[in-house]
């Protein structure tokens, strides 16, 4: 009988789902793996889209719910939140002793299950560590980097940047991201197939999508979170008087989040757009088509930058969040001045087409990740001499 690793993999945010998606299903599919799944954080809550839905919809059987999200959505709210997740995913690891523990990317919580995995001797898998942004996302992704005892990056770039860290070569390994996985199979049917008004009834009027549209992710940015309703303004600005249909979606929990969600509700009151619809959350399959068929995607999300590189959708990146990131030809940046964010959707939607791009995989992460895990050598301490 083969004895299976026992791979945990903590989802925290809606984001981190698609980033895992085909690797979850790599692993539960894999034979010598056991897949067990932890999701906790915003992916959890109903003002932040129910990613655990789309989750559970998806056959994956959840093995721990861990509510750990503290209102305020303020510095000290996203220190609390945190430490509330080392408390919790330390009992989680503790119970469940699995294998190995896959902590995803970047975003601020996810630093708790680092913490609470390597402070118990678990071998800690660091996804997607080794790039650069803004953000507290920078600090926490190389904080992750420096806890976790194997890494499976993105790109070549990363990956460099990772060793140059001190972190050994061999546990160092380049799989591409996974969402660029479910990004190739849309590029192979590209057409849309869903109504998204119909299927996710959402907020705001009934645009006239069918003839073209915008979409636009824009999160507070940590660092300048005192200016999250002054910036979102400046895009609704933009986004209004060009007049195109545009699907919104909702922002992130990152401290700022309040100030964000109360520019979109008084531009809402103040303007009554009658071009703007705003979502939630999507299942990713469907999020991804959405993007392949729009005009262009506006904001600051890292979707912009990975997976619009790969599916060829012009991006008007805003401000500094995606810093020093990585990025395609089909990305053009801007600060938050509602002329140059018209100005810059204009120049990418007349520059179109553009080519697809392979920074950050070619479409089979997912069972690379899963063949990594099932043979590597798994330790819980550093391999290399300083």
């Amino acid at each position: 009988m083969i004895n299976k690793r026992k791979i945990c993999v903590v989802i925290t945010a809606r984001p981190s789902y698609s980033r895992i998606k085909t690797a979850l299903i790599a692993i539960k599919k894999h034979p010598n793996l056991e897949l067990q799944l932890v999701v906790a954080g915003s992916a959890l809550l109903g003002r932040y889209g129910n990613a655990v839905d789309f989750i559970e919809n998806d056959g994956f059987e959840i093995s721990e719910k861990v509510y750990m999200v503290l209102e305020g959505e303020n510095k000290a709210a996203m220190a609390k939140t945190t430490g509330i997740g080392v408390m919790e995913l330390a009992n989680v690891f503790y119970n469940s002793k699995p294998d190995a523990v896959i902590t995803i990317a970047d975003r601020f919580e996810t630093i708790a299950t680092s913490i609470a995995a390597a402070y118990q001797n678990i071998p800690l898998v660091h996804i997607q560590g080794g790039e650069v942004t803004g953000n507290i996302d920078e600090k926490v992704r190389h904080a992750n980097t420096k806890l976790a005892d194997l890494h499976l990056v993105a790109s070549d770039d990363a990956r460099e940047r990772v060793i140059k860290l001190g972190e050994d070569s061999k546990y160092v390994i380049n799989t591409g991201c996974p969402s660029i996985d479910i990004a190739k199979e849309i590029n192979k049917s590209p057409k849309m197939n869903f109504d998204p008004l119909k299927k996710y009834g959402g907020v705001g009027v009934g645009i006239d999508w069918e003839k073209g549209y915008l979409v636009v992710m824009q999160h507070p940015v940590t660092t300048e979170y005192k200016q999250a309703k002054i910036d979102i303004t400046e895009t609704l600005m933009a986004i209004n008087e060009l007049k195109t249909p545009t699907f919104w979606f909702w922002p992130n929990v990152d401290a700022g989040a309040d100030g964000t969600s109360s520019g979109i509700r008084s531009f809402r009151e103040k303007y009554k757009p009658q071009n703007i619809h705003f979502f939630k959350n999507m299942e990713p399959n469907d999020f991804l088509l959405l993007l392949k068929n729009s005009k262009c995607l506006i904001g600051n999300s890292s979707v912009g930058i990975r997976e619009c590189s790969h599916l060829a959708v012009p991006v008007v990146n805003i401000g500094t969040r995606q810093n020093r990131r990585q990025r395609g030809v089909n990305v053009i940046d801007v600060m938050y001045k509602k002329q140059e964010i018209k100005d810059a959707i204009t120049n990418r939607i007349e520059n179109t087409p553009f080519k697809p791009n392979v920074i950050y995989g070619d479409g089979d992460s997912g069972e690379k990740i899963a063949n990594v895990l099932a043979t590597i050598k798994l330790n819980f301490h550093k391999t290399i001499t300083y």
